[in-house]
């Protein structure tokens, strides 16, 4: 491969990818009301639920990974979960119920009213992601829509969301992860204090 052919094209995506992350600042508000939703499910002993597919799946990992394990603090674990783990539970639902019913059928075993629960969908439409919010609005969780600037059809059962503004999918998940880095160090910064000494 021919770096002069190639660092144009490599270079317009990092300036894409830059400009992205740079409106992520018109997003901190939300990430905001998302953190302090999350803290308030902690605090009164709840839990939150990140779920989605593909790179968004692997999104709910990393952020209730985050939150369970530890981000920048050694503190107490989270009570975050990833509904894209299980792959018996989710091969299961896929096979005997369908693909449709794989996070919505886990909200409804584990999920108590107070918990919240985060969607995660570059497109906004992904049909078992948006069944589990409607599920979440109908039984007394708070919803949470990570998506991009089109509405999709998560939208009405979204009580907060946040929006990356690209029609590029991989732009679109860069713009999530660094959300949800956010959402984490906000989320260990309030219940824990500003003790980033394990940087």
């Amino acid at each position: 491969m021919d770096l002069d052919e190639y660092a144009p094209w490599l270079e317009s995506q990092v300036d894409e990818s830059v400009a992205v992350h740079e409106a992520v600042r018109d997003q901190l508000p939300v990430v905001l009301e998302v953190a302090a939703t999350v803290v308030e499910a902690f605090r009164a002993d709840r839990r939150v639920f990140f779920f989605g597919n593909g790179g968004s799946a692997a999104d709910a990992q990393h952020w209730a990974a985050e939150l369970s394990g530890r981000f920048y603090q050694d503190r107490p674990p989270l009570p975050a979960v990833a509904l894209t783990t299980n792959a018996s539970a989710v091969t299961a639902i896929a096979n005997d119920d369908g693909y449709d019913e794989v996070f919505v059928r886990q909200l409804a075993g584990q999920a108590e009213g107070g918990d919240v629960a985060v969607g995660i969908s570059t497109s906004g439409n992904s049909t078992n992601v948006v069944r589990a919010l409607r599920y979440g609005q109908e039984n007394a969780l708070v919803t949470v829509g990570v998506t991009s600037e089109g509405k999709g059809g998560m939208d009405p059962f979204c009580e907060h969301r946040i929006d990356i503004p690209s029609p590029d999918v991989a732009r679109i998940q860069e713009g999530h992860l660094l959300c949800g880095h956010l959402l984490c160090a906000a989320v260990e910064r309030e219940l824990f204090g500003d003790d980033n000494s394990t940087r």
